[in-house]
């Protein structure tokens, strides 16, 4: 049976259950704040369903539930930021007004997390920074868990991207997708359910194609979209957030040897380039005829609508979350293990 709660209760809730299992204030503040916001905008994939995830990350040693990240100015336009083995949230948080001074200073800026996880959807970040008036872009890698076209050892993460821009009079155009056919969360929810997958999806442990989750999951690999077009956004996507942030690659993650991780220890590259410096008055004009011309274009659906009509009902009328996994979100802010 489901329940409704407000969106200021559920992150006081989310904000206690991780406070009580290991994780810092300021680093529980943050990653509730993304939690909720996934849950509040209907991306159930990375909302409380991750939570479980970070206690047990949190829990096993894997990352440190109370790393302090430490940020660097490499360059004029670059901020590289050490999240000291935590999660990324914090990270971008304590970065993200120096990126935007760097952005809007110099046209463009980038800021590289390293030494860093990652358990979120990636649109939280862009959004915020299209909310200052810039376009962003975020990559990231992930436990090596899909296997490049053509390829029998799995070398990529599932590698999402991010991209965010801002449109006059509206909210941002936001859109947030993995290189892989489908999000790891995905396939695990549909495992949780016992729901078949799609075809071309992913592979089982002998290399033959499945629609089964658990099979995909239980030592097999994860296929990218669009053949060898998503294979090499993914190689894209793992040299911009790993080689160019000084971080580990996917492949050299060691994460499946502990009990309790599920994420890598990885990098995140987050461009910011702004639109008055390069595109110039006209930009905004631009933008407002590109999204009018998408929405008068029959069926066609702006990217990020959908999460925004979702946002404004969760915000009107409270979130509404399965009874069960709200029971076990107050046991962990109790401090009880459900």
């Amino acid at each position: 049976m489901q329940e409704t709660i407000s969106v200021a209760a559920l992150h006081k809730l989310v904000e206690a259950a991780l406070s009580r299992n290991g994780f810092s204030a300021a680093n529980a503040s943050a990653i509730a704040a993304v939690i909720v916001a996934a849950e509040r905008d209907g991306t159930r994939s990375h909302g409380l369903f991750r939570l479980a995830g970070y206690i047990s990350e949190a829990g096993c040693g894997w990352v440190d539930g109370s790393a302090e990240p430490s940020l660097h100015d490499a360059a004029p336009g670059v901020l590289v930021v050490d999240a000291g083995n935590g999660y990324c949230q914090l990270a971008f948080e304590r970065g993200r007004d120096r990126l935007v001074a760097k952005a809007r200073a110099n046209g463009s800026a980038a800021m590289a997390i390293r030494n860093s996880h990652h358990l979120a959807a990636l649109w939280h970040e862009v959004e915020e920074l299209a909310e200052c008036g810039l376009v962003a872009f975020a990559f990231r890698n992930a436990r090596p868990n899909m296997l490049p076209w053509g390829g029998q050892r799995k070398i990529f993460g599932t590698n999402p991207m991010a991209f965010a821009c801002p449109v006059p009079g509206a909210p941002p155009l936001v859109w947030d997708f993995a290189a892989s056919a489908m999000s790891r969360g995905e396939i695990m929810l549909a495992a949780q359910h016992g729901e078949a997958l799609p075809e071309g999806v992913g592979v089982d442990a002998e290399g033959r194609a499945t629609t089964d989750p658990k099979a995909i999951l239980e030592g097999g690999a994860q296929l990218p979209f669009g053949g060898y077009k998503g294979s090499l956004l993914a190689l894209t996507i793992e040299i911009m957030a790993s080689a160019a942030t000084g971080s580990l690659l996917s492949i050299e993650d060691r994460s499946a040897g502990v009990k309790g991780a599920q994420t890598a220890n990885g990098g995140e590259m987050i461009l910011a380039i702004d639109p008055a410096a390069s595109g110039g008055e006209s930009f905004g004009e631009r933008m407002a005829m590109l999204v009018g011309a998408l929405r008068g274009n029959g069926t066609a659906r702006v990217p990020g609508e959908r999460r925004y009509a979702a946002r404004k009902a969760a915000e009107a009328n409270g979130i509404p979350v399965d009874g069960a996994t709200l029971d076990r979100v107050r046991a962990w802010a109790r401090g009880e293990q459900p």
